[in-house]
């Protein structure tokens, strides 16, 4: 089966993979293709009804069927066509352009880093979502609708889902804090660790945080002056949101500045132990640099040799390599490794 199937798995021909019609109590039932399209063509008459139409980008179909019931921002369509990941929620004309990602994090970094995007078209009275991939978070939104959670507007899911994303964001970062952990308790017990291991993290979570983070201009200009039909509720619940990632953004910063200290702290163990091994090599050198001198002069095989003769000759020659190599030990070790 081939990547785009897989994909778009799960939707019509028309691209829908499933809609849901609130009613003004705020339950969700769920309507096909053909429910839809009737719904979109008489929302006139259903005042305090919107719906949600969660669609696959996969196919061609999908941007057809869109815009032949539906005004779509040119905006959002071209957001779709760039592919753009960056978290971020915007006032555009009339109607809000959202984008959230999904990742699958394994911070034992077998796996590598999986994003799925999830691009929104949110009006009054309609939402609108593609997804090319299928986000968790979407499927645990689908699964609050299904047990008859209610909500009062589009926004409301759209904030839904920021907070999901602000979840799992949470759950990493509590999971990179158990590595990172593990790793300061190695280093505590003189065991050195693999600074490979906590640069990676680090990486990983500047990459997260430029994924999952809300870009925070365009969220307060949305905040500072919401559109008008953005009720009250809404808007505290969207302020509400954006505290609750700004405490997460600050943990993560906390965690990187963390990471980084540690690592200077395992380079600065590392640069100790090199000088420790290099002092022990020089000294070993400095040493052994007057019997190897003496020896190399002694062992020429020329005419000359002084106290060649004498039979105490060894023995003066002995207590002037030791002598020699006293003082040298001394030097070596007078001032030790810096």
């Amino acid at each position: 089966m081939s990547s785009a199937a897989l994909t778009a798995y799960g939707a019509d021909p028309s691209g829908l993979v499933y809609g849901y019609v609130f009613t003004a109590d705020g339950v969700g039932r769920q309507v096909d293709t053909a429910a839809a399209g009737a719904w979109l063509a008489e929302r006139d008459a259903r005042p305090g009804e919107f719906i949600w139409l969660h669609l696959t980008g996969v196919q061609a179909a999908t941007m057809n069927w869109l815009q032949s019931h539906l005004e779509l921002s040119e905006d959002f369509t071209d957001a779709l066509k760039e592919g753009s990941r960056s978290t971020r929620i915007e006032l555009v004309h009339a109607s809000l352009i959202a984008v959230i990602n999904d990742v699958v994090y394994d911070l034992s970094r077998e796996n590598t880093l999986q994003v799925a995007t999830l691009w929104m078209n949110v009006t009054p009275r309609c939402l609108v979502s593609v997804r090319i991939q299928p986000l968790r978070s979407v499927d645990r939104l689908r699964a609050a609708v299904k047990a008859g959670e209610t909500f009062g507007s589009p926004l409301a899911l759209v904030i839904h889902l920021l907070r999901e994303q602000a979840d799992m964001l949470v759950h990493i970062i509590r999971s990179a804090t158990e590595k990172v952990d593990g790793v300061e308790d190695k280093f505590l017990l003189g065991r050195l660790p693999e600074r490979a291991a906590l640069g990676g993290i680090r990486r990983d979570l500047v990459r997260l945080q430029r994924l999952l983070a809300p870009e925070p201009a365009a969220l307060f200009r949305l905040l500072n002056r919401p559109p008008a039909w953005v009720s009250a509720g809404d808007t505290q619940d969207l302020q509400q949101s954006t505290e609750e990632f700004s405490v997460v953004l600050r943990d993560m910063a906390g965690l990187q500045e963390r990471i980084k200290l540690l690592q200077e702290e395992i380079v600065a163990h590392i640069g100790e132990r090199t000088n420790r091994s290099v002092f022990v090599l020089t000294a070993v050198t400095v040493i052994a640099l007057p019997i190897n001198l003496t020896a190399g002069l002694f062992g020429m095989n020329v005419g000359g040799i002084p106290l060649a003769e004498d039979p105490e000759g060894f023995w003066r020659v002995l207590l002037l390599v030791l002598l020699m190599t006293a003082g040298a030990a001394w030097y070596a070790f007078r001032r030790g490794p810096e």
